[in-house]
């Protein structure tokens, strides 16, 4: 039997989709795939032109395989969270080395790839091969949380309960279970939102619990924020900014120059090395990772 939600949010779905690239017909499922490595935190309006240059670089994984990692570096900018630019270096390697180069549409092979965790394995077979899993990201969550659940927002981290929930909530056919899956994404990337939901534009608001509980506050462990200026995470940014620009190798004191903070900068440069995301080269010189054996 049809959960309740199904037939409204499918039909506002149609009506409502957004048309980006990564959902088209023609998109691949390394499209696919690049897509998700990139939205992981990151907007829409920011990725879309990287995904786009991105494609056209490395259109199969094995293009992206054959490159350094550090061009993979490099060639994320300052799309943020840069570790997804070596994951997907990785995952590209093992699908050119263990799956002949093509994306597998296996949902426990593109679990065991490198990077890959739990929900870009479900959004992967969902998306790309039209499979029936729960794709649980934060907008499907949220929206499950309040519809369902009665609650502003969900746990932390995902539940068994959440994960009994999605599995309650998803059509039973394949197809419908897949477009399903990106339909309760959109809503709550456009309608369900975290901070200001669009209750009068809701097509399930008659259904939903925690609109007719009253909308109850929030009462879990304080919410992480969003603070950027000042902390490591921009002093990374920085340092990894002056090595990403230069044609080669950097030595320190180009790096000292971008933050002031001896103590912090020392912090993050170590935090980049041990990511993998730079390599020093020699006493006190440093670049993007290459592959390669350091003083080779």
């Amino acid at each position: 039997m049809p959960h309740a939600l199904n037939e409204p949010i499918l039909d506002w779905y149609a009506d409502n989709a957004r048309d980006l690239p990564w959902r088209r017909p023609d998109a691949s499922a390394w499209a696919v795939m690049v897509s998700e490595f990139m939205l992981q935190q990151t907007p829409v309006t920011r990725v879309l032109p990287m995904y786009e240059a991105w494609l056209a670089r490395w259109p199969t994984p094995t293009d992206l395989a054959d490159a350094e990692p550090g061009d993979a570096v490099r060639a994320w900018g300052r799309l943020g969270y840069p570790r997804r630019a070596l994951r997907l270096h990785g995952a590209a390697t093992a699908i050119r080395d263990q799956h002949n180069g093509e994306v597998p549409d296996d949902h426990d092979k593109l679990l065991a790839l490198p990077g890959v965790g739990e929900y870009t394995a479900a959004a992967v077979a969902s998306f790309a091969f039209r499979q029936r899993h729960a794709v649980l990201d934060t907008n499907v969550r949220r929206v499950l949380a309040r519809t369902v659940d009665g609650t502003e927002y969900p746990p932390q981290a995902t539940t068994a309960a959440e994960r009994r929930t999605a599995g309650d909530a998803m059509p039973l056919d394949d197809e419908t279970a897949a477009t399903w899956a990106v339909a309760i994404m959109e809503l709550g990337a456009l309608v369900c939102t975290a901070r200001t939901p669009r209750c009068a534009d809701c097509p399930v608001a008659a259904l939903c619990a925690w609109r007719l509980a009253g909308k109850p506050p929030y009462e879990g462990p304080p919410r992480r924020g969003q603070t950027y200026a000042g902390t490591d995470r921009q002093c990374r940014g920085k340092l990894l900014a002056v090595l990403r620009d230069a044609a080669g190798p950097v030595p320190k004191t180009a790096l000292d120059a971008v933050w002031e903070d001896a103590l912090q900068r020392a912090r993050a440069l170590d935090g980049l090395v041990a990511d993998g995301l730079v390599e020093p080269v020699a006493d006190g010189v440093y670049r993007l990772p290459t592959g390669a054996p350091v003083n080779a």
